[in-house]
């Protein structure tokens, strides 16, 4: 969940201090249109008064109730995107609008990595990163765009691509496309959705994976979104040099978290066409296991044990050429952001290595970059890391209002 339920006082109050309706708006920015319309539908699915949010925290959570300034609405809207096998299909997200007159900016929020359908952001139920994040960033004045991704919400019945550069990016720039026709029509309409042109993008884990490679993407055709800023947190960003490590070293036994490195690995079986019977991969009894099961398959030991020694030569001799260009059309490290960008990483994260933000930090600025910032989140695992980077990425936003 992208709110853990124990989040220090103090980001409270420095969300309380930074709100971004306390700062100064940019005038609303021309874009331009695309000729071809991504929107297929959208729904009011919920809409709550400002006393409803803050009647949810209580106990531990209840300090987010002083966070709270608006009612919010929340739409699920269905749109038009583009498979990993280029087909059209239906894809679907959340859309979360604050009950204000005043323009508000557009935050484009990339959900972290999820194994249940009903945690995706366009059911709104209290597991998705839309319930928590998405409404209380919202309540404190931000339309929330929350793509679900391929995989999920109307598309649940196709595989999600995890962790594919590609595909993160279409669906989630899809989104935006959609978002943005929703909100114009309602401009027009006289409902309340006054967007003042700006966009944001942030995410954690997968979804700051998906929120950089949207970011290059956006980047790369600058007159589409008046794009202001990026917070990317503890995304595997480096794939290429993140998967040597892990092949080569001993990493966590947990169950948990070797499944992530076999989604991914089967993720790019499947999309590049390798289409390789699990044996090459994996030694028995895991290769078994994972070719009934999948990913599910509980595996509880380290990563490296589960691989064949031959497979683990061809990567490490270069070999296998077709697999290792996999990996690395998924790296998203080594360009040159020109948007004000950050990217926070606990350096105690053993999930997914702080190296990939290290070595994007540093491509980036051997190729010129002049605003990227890396904030290290001292003695912080992946999960623990998590508060200091919504509390980061709150005044970051707010500094560059």
């Amino acid at each position: 969940m992208f709110l853990v339920k124990l989040v220090p006082v103090m980001l409270v109050l420095s969300m309380l201090t930074l709100s971004p309706t306390g700062c100064k708006k940019a005038a609303p920015a021309d874009v331009v249109a695309v000729p071809k319309s991504a929107l297929v539908s959208s729904d009011l699915i919920g809409q709550y008064s400002a006393d409803q949010l803050k009647s949810r925290y209580n106990g531990a959570s209840s300090v987010f109730r002083v966070l709270i300034r608006y009612g919010i609405k929340v739409y699920r809207v269905v749109y038009t995107t583009t498979n990993t096998d280029g087909r059209t299909i239906r894809a679907s997200g959340a859309l979360i609008i604050p009950d204000t007159q005043s323009a508000v900016s557009l935050i484009s929020q990339q959900h972290g990595t999820i194994t249940d359908d009903n945690a995706a952001p366009s059911y709104y139920k209290t597991s998705s990163e839309s319930y928590s994040f998405g409404s209380v960033f919202s309540s404190q004045g931000y339309i929330i765009a929350a793509p679900d991704y391929i995989g999920y919400g109307v598309s649940k019945d196709l595989p999600h691509p995890y962790e594919h550069r590609s595909s993160l990016a279409t669906a989630s720039l899809d989104m935006l496309r959609a978002a943005r026709e929703f909100l114009e029509a309602n401009r027009i309409t006289g409902a309340k959705a006054n967007w003042d042109g700006r966009l944001f993008l942030a995410g954690y884990s997968e979804g700051g994976y998906a929120t950089m490679a949207l970011q290059k993407k956006l980047e790369e055709d600058p007159d589409e979104f008046n794009l202001v800023a990026s917070s990317c947190g503890a995304g595997a960003y480096h794939k290429s040099a993140f998967m040597r490590e892990i092949i080569n070293t001993k990493t966590s036994s947990a169950s948990s978290i070797t499944r992530l490195y076999v989604w991914v690995l089967l993720t790019y079986d499947r999309i590049y066409g390798l289409n390789r019977p699990m044996t090459y991969y994996f030694k028995e009894p895991y290769a078994a296991r994972i070719a009934t099961e999948g990913y599910r398959a509980e595996i509880s030991v380290s990563l490296n044990e589960t691989l064949t020694d031959s497979f683990k030569k061809a990567i490490n001799d270069g070999t296998d050429t077709a697999f290792l260009n996999a990996v690395a059309d998924n790296d998203i490290h080594d360009w040159q952001p020109r948007k004000p960008t950050r990217l926070y990483h606990g350096d105690a994260d053993v999930t997914v290595s702080y190296i990939n933000s290290a070595n994007a930090y540093t491509a980036m600025k051997a190729r010129g970059a002049t605003n990227v910032a890396l904030i290290p989140i001292r003695n912080a695992n992946h999960a623990t890391g998590l508060p200091a980077y919504i509390l980061g990425t709150y005044g970051f936003f707010s500094e560059v209002q």
